[in-house]
């Protein structure tokens, strides 16, 4: 019998990646990958040691776990690799990274078909 949640999920991965993506690219060091990602984000809250809640958002992609290939290997999001994207003649470069102990990325189904991975902007560059 097959699973008809994982079929659902799939068909709604499916629509999602064809009707709400955007050509970004992911690197690692010198290896990059050109992926589909749909954008997202998410709030943080952490309260320091004074008690004090600090919110923090981060700007999400969301990119489909087999399409993130870096040098011929499936691989997984990791603090510090960078998502640039590119619209017109402007180039934002965002970073993985999450606030505190926080995981970079998460899974965005319970399939593990999806990523949801944290970022933070760090450069916005001009194209010439």
């Amino acid at each position: 019998m097959t699973d008809m949640l994982e079929q659902g999920a799939s068909r709604l991965d499916d629509q999602r990646h064809q009707h709400m993506t955007r050509s970004v690219s992911y690197a690692r060091g010198a290896s990059t990958v050109a992926v589909q990602a749909t954008v997202g984000r998410t709030e943080f809250e952490q309260a320091d040691e004074y008690g004090i809640v600090h919110k923090t958002e981060s700007r999400d992609y969301l990119i489909r776990t087999a399409d993130l290939v870096l040098d011929g290997q499936a691989t997984l999001p990791k603090r510090g690799d960078q998502i640039r994207e590119t619209d017109g003649s402007t180039t934002v470069v965002y970073e993985v990274l999450s606030p505190g102990d926080e995981p970079v990325f998460r899974y965005s189904d319970p399939y593990r078909k999806a990523l949801r991975i944290h970022t933070k902007h760090i450069a916005t560059e001009t194209n010439p």
